[in-house]
């Protein structure tokens, strides 16, 4: 299966944000993508709180979510949304929901972010929970790949959400990874998720200069289950495409058997 992952520098108009990845995603498919992520935020990166907030669109209604849908339908493919803002419980704040579309446009799965990046060095300060309501559920899907894990940006610093998604032979992560926090870990903590759970890792960030002034690490990228990476972008917006090889999911696995070995 040939995957691709959508790199973006996204802006505070969801209009030609929307436009952008509708055009990545189309030169994904056309070189042969049967599935694609797209990257956090996808829709709106810079925005004040509350235009995010008022970007909340309901479960399973709202232009954002008829967007992924015709998007997956119209080229026939698995799309990983990124994420978007989705109504939460408490009435002040969001989801940072990914959802996850068929080829023929149907929903089959939801992820919410459940771990909420919070930083502060100097002037650079990032406070997720003051507006987002974390999610409490791990979450996987099947296709044709089989069993596929979705977690989102800063989740990868936790590696026991990987372990609860169980043996997946693809982790897919949107993320907007800062270039401060993602100069120094991204590339690393990707390569140890692929390492642990033996499979692929299809990483899809925002990376550049965003018109707010926010720097994003970028990166996007593909690793194999040994560790070594398949394909990637520096900066700026593209498609980075890779081949996933089965065969070398079951031989990695067979040859070194560590998830056998667990003890706890």
């Amino acid at each position: 299966m040939k995957v691709a992952a959508v790199q973006m520098i996204s802006g505070p108009d969801v209009t030609p944000n929307l436009a952008t990845a509708g055009r990545l995603v189309a030169e994904a498919a056309t070189a042969g993508a049967q599935l694609v992520a797209l990257p956090e935020y996808f829709p709106l990166i810079g925005a004040t709180d509350a235009d995010r907030l008022a970007a909340r669109e309901a479960d399973g209604q709202g232009p954002l979510q008829d967007f992924l849908a015709t998007t997956a339908r119209r080229h026939g493919i698995w799309l990983v949304g990124g994420s978007i803002p989705l109504q939460a419980q408490d009435p002040g704040k969001l989801r940072n929901s990914c959802l996850v579309f068929d080829p023929q446009g149907q929903r089959v799965a939801r992820y919410d972010k459940i771990h909420l990046f919070g930083f502060r060095k100097g002037e650079e300060a990032y406070d997720e929970a003051a507006t987002i309501e974390r999610g409490d559920r791990v979450v996987a899907f099947d296709c044709p790949l089989g069993r596929v894990g979705i977690s989102i940006c800063y989740d990868l610093r936790f590696p026991e959400l990987y372990r609860a998604l169980g043996e997946c032979g693809l982790l897919v992560l949107p993320a907007a990874f800062t270039e401060t926090t993602g100069r120094a870990h991204w590339e690393i903590l990707l390569r140890a998720r692929a390492v642990e759970n033996q499979c692929y890792v299809l990483a899809a960030a925002q990376g550049g200069r965003h018109p707010n002034g926010r720097l994003t690490h970028g990166n996007s990228m593909v690793i194999d289950p040994w560790g070594e990476v398949l394909a990637r972008m520096d900066k700026g917006e593209g498609v980075v495409l890779a081949e996933l090889d089965l065969q070398r999911l079951v031989d990695t696995r067979s040859s070194l058997p560590a998830l056998k070995h667990r003890i706890l």
